[in-house]
This record gives C-alpha cells, sequence and structure tokens, in this order.
C-alpha cells in the first residue's frame, strides 16, 4: 500500500540518482516537509551540492549500504534493476517507488495541475508556475528543468495549487490523477518504450481518464494529436488553445521577432489581452496560450496572467543564450525529437537574421534515432551547417547499422564528426560576426556551449 504524504514526515527517504532532473526536484520538496532524504548519484554536481546544503545525505556512488536504515526508496526508471542499491531494498522487504508515484504523494494534498505532451512540457510546467506566482498564488511546482529566472526546478509553495510536469515516456503519468491536465501535443516518440503510435496514443488516453470529474482537461486544438485524444473525453470538462477558429482560447495577431514572440489572446469571444513573451518561437506562443487557458478555467485574472507571462525568461537548456563573443550567439538546447528541432531551428532562423545558423546535434539513443532519421535529416537542413555527434546511448544497448551517419548521408548541408575536440574546433574557426551556433540534444552535447564560447573568445579577443 503507498503511504500517504502525512506518514512519510520524519521518515527517511532515499533517492537513487538524486541528482536528476526530475529526482532532485522531489527531494527538495521532500525536505520541505520535514521528510529525511538520503541519495545517490553516480557524479557530483551543483544540484547535489545545494541538496546537501539543504540536508540531504548523499554518496556519489552507488552501493548497497546507502539504503541501510531508509523507510522508503524512490527511483528512476532510468535506474537499472541491477543496480545495487535497488537490488538491496529489494532484499530487505523495504517500499520501493517509481519517480512518479513519489510525486504523486507529494500532490496529493494540492490541487494539481499536470503538464503532459510529447513536447513543451517544461516550458509550459514553467510558464504556468510563473504566471500563477504573478496572481499571487505562490504554487508548488516540479518541473524536469531550471526556470531561468528563480534558478530552481522545484518548489513547496503556501498554495493549494501544485504544478507538475507529466512524464510519459514511460506511462508512468497515469499515477498522477490531477484535478487538471495540459496536453500540448500527441506524437509518437520514446520508441524504446512506445512500439507504435498507437501505444502512445493508448497511453495518453489512460492518463486523461485519470483527471478529477470536477476538473479539465486543457488541449492544443492545433495539434491532430491533442484534437483526437480530446475527442474520447467525456469524463471531465474540455478547454481548447490554438489558432483555429473553434478553440476557447483563440490566438491571432501573431507576430513573431528574433527573441519574443506577441500574440492577441481571445478567450470564448472576447479579447482578454496581448501575450507578450521573451522567448521565441510560434510553438512558445501557443505554451502561453496552454497557461492563459488553463489559469483562465482556475479563476485566475487575464491581467495577472498575462503579466507573468511577459516576465518569463525560459528554462535551462530551451534556446538558452550562453554567451555573445564579437557578435556570434552561442545557444543551448534541448531539441532531440523531428518536431522539436524544426520548430527550434526555425527560431533559431529567425534569432540568425543576417548571420548563419551552425548547429552541433547529438542524436539521442539508437531506437529513436533507428526510427526518425529521415526525419532528423530534414529538420536539420533548416541550418547552413550541420555537425553530427555519433549517438548519445542513454541506457541503451547499440543496434548493429544505427549510427549518426544515417542522418548525415541524406544531407547535403551536414557533416559527420563525432569527436567533441573537432567539431568544437570547427566551429569556433568557421563561425563569423552574426553567426549563431547552436548545440543541440538531450545528451552530454550542452558541455560544449561553453567551451565554443571561451574558444571564440580567445579568437577574437
Amino acid at each position: 500500500m503507498k503511504p500517504t504524504l502525512s506518514s512519510l514526515i520524519g521518515k527517511r527517504v532515499h533517492f537513487i540518482g538524486i541528482g536528476g532532473a526530475g529526482m532532485s526536484g522531489l527531494a527538495r520538496i521532500s525536505l520541505s516537509h520535514g521528510i529525511h532524504v538520503s541519495g545517490s548519484d553516480a557524479k557530483d554536481s551543483s544540484v547535489v551540492k545545494a541538496l546537501q546544503a539543504l540536508g540531504a545525505r548523499i554518496s556519489t556512488s552507488h552501493h548497497a549500504e546507502n539504503v541501510e536504515g531508509a523507510d522508503l526508496v524512490v527511483y528512476s526508471t532510468a535506474i537499472s534493476q541491477s543496480n545495487p542499491e535497488l537490488q538491496r531494498a529489494n532484499e530487505l522487504g523495504l517500499i520501493i517507488l517509481t519517480r512518479a508515484s513519489a510525486l504523486s504523494i507529494l500532490m496529493s494534498e494540492s490541487k494539481s495541475i499536470a503538464v503532459a505532451g510529447t513536447h513543451g512540457k517544461t516550458t509550459t510546467s514553467s510558464m504556468m508556475a510563473v504566471a500563477l506566482q504573478a496572481c499571487g498564488a505562490d504554487p508548488s511546482f516540479a518541473i524536469g528543468g531550471t526556470i531561468t529566472a528563480s534558478g530552481s526546478n522545484a518548489h513547496r509553495g503556501t498554495g493549494e495549487i501544485f504544478v507538475a510536469e507529466a512524464d510519459e515516456s514511460d506511462g508512468s503519468f497515469i499515477e498522477y490523477r490531477p484535478f487538471a491536465a495540459i496536453v500540448t501535443n500527441v506524437e509518437h516518440d520514446h520508441v524504446d518504450y512506445f512500439a507504435t503510435p498507437k501505444a502512445v496514443e493508448d497511453a495518453f488516453k489512460d492518463f486523461v481518464e485519470t483527471i478529477s470529474p470536477q476538473g479539465f482537461l486543457t488541449y492544443c486544438g492545433d495539434d491532430a494529436g491533442a484534437r483526437k485524444l480530446a475527442s474520447h473525453v467525456s469524463s471531465c470538462e474540455l478547454i481548447s488553445y490554438g489558432t483555429a477558429d473553434d478553440c476557447d482560447l483563440k490566438l491571432d495577431s501573431i507576430e513573431l521577432a528574433a527573441m519574443g514572440s506577441k500574440a492577441r489572446a481571445i478567450w470564448r469571444g472576447k479579447t482578454v489581452g496581448f501575450i507578450e513573451l521573451q522567448v521565441p518561437g510560434h510553438h512558445n506562443l501557443l505554451n502561453a496560450a496552454a497557461v492563459l487557458a488553463t489559469g483562465l478555467n482556475l479563476g485566475f485574472s487575464a491581467p495577472d496572467l498575462l503579466t507573468g507571462l511577459a516576465t518569463f525568461h525560459g528554462t535551462g537548456r530551451r534556446f538558452e543564450v550562453k554567451g555573445t563573443v564579437h557578435g556570434i550567439r552561442v545557444v543551448d538546447d534541448y531539441g532531440h525529437h523531428p518536431t522539436e528541432i524544426d520548430v527550434t531551428l526555425e527560431a533559431a532562423r529567425r534569432f540568425a537574421g543576417d548571420g548563419r545558423l551552425l548547429v552541433i546535434f547529438q542524436p539521442h539513443r539508437y531506437s529513436r534515432t533507428q526510427a526518425f532519421y529521415k526525419e532528423f535529416a530534414i529538420a536539420l537542413s533548416k541550418a547552413d551547417a550541420a555537425y553530427v555527434l555519433e549517438i548519445y546511448a542513454a541506457s541503451e544497448k547499440s543496434i548493429p547499422g544505427v549510427t549518426s551517419r544515417l542522418i548525415t548521408d541524406l544531407m547535403t548541408n551536414g557533416q559527420y564528426i563525432p569527436n567533441f575536440v573537432e567539431v568544437t574546433d570547427a566551429v569556433i574557426n568557421s563561425a563569423q560576426p552574426l553567426d549563431v551556433i547552436m548545440t543541440l540534444g538531450a545528451g552530454d552535447v550542452s558541455s560544449l556551449a561553453p567551451i565554443i564560447v571561451d574558444g571564440l573568445k580567445r579568437r577574437f579577443d
């Protein structure tokens, strides 16, 4: 039987993989509830140090004895079943929960809003938290990325609302049972878990069935997958957003700039104001529309919500400008699905203006590359030059014949350069003023952005 939040106060919860984006947020909120936190991670990091400063006891290696004395163990699905701590927890008969199940406990005493979708979850969750803060609601939140303004991915607020990013990658988002949910889009991804597009659709159907009958689903009317999903929902209220005339929250008069975007918002036939963002791209206007529609349906005022959205400066690794040297901008982004790359490079092209767009892309997972290598090649064609690293395996075993060359062999503007030193030298030496250099992918490609900034300084200073 799953424990309650109140029953865990004063108990010790051990997090395996505590340094991860999702797990660290749960640990932070647990500490604020008076729960004793221990954990382990494969390496030290600023996240680990921050949690230690809050009182968490953390080991930077995985050993069976780390779980001794714990009352409950939480692990992410990225952790192997052969992990010595997980095996020892099983031997001891400890309660073992997935990250999603643990988050559902932390959310259980709040009015929760779960933000789901194949793309845009982190940004939309972050926008939702910032907009509600501007309304004076002080929500709790647990997000898979760091909100730039606050530098945090999790917070225990004093208000009744809890905003949670709902990750569909392993189907565990059915654990949340939220009051309300946002679905930004539904596309085939995580092909290591979902063999077919229908499997993804079925998972989202299961998720929306867990929404409270007194709550509602906010969905993107511009997305075919989300619209199809909504057509199957009869158990709760439906709120739509997008550019179509039949959307509850309709956007028009759209203006896209290099590092911002603007649109008029019409709520059920009445203009409520203009969404003005400091982050680029049409896709971010849609994310903001999801937030505005959800906030309005919760009873918050349009002016307060719009003020909050106007102050939103983005999240870590989502079109994050890492530095500007001699007129050359270096941007890092998490995009790792062809659709994400397509909209991100569209925004990057606008940001580059008269300059060129140079992209270093690292495919994430063999299974995703095998399924979408043709689509990756098409999306990356928006760059003037695309340097493609070898595949970041994550937890996967290699698939014979699947390499990044599958992508570059289909491209006229692409080069396969698996070596990190060679690829950074290539972009540093070829970049000219007004160019944009983008590191792109969900693996460790982001580590190259500061190296490139430093290299450009040495070249031009």
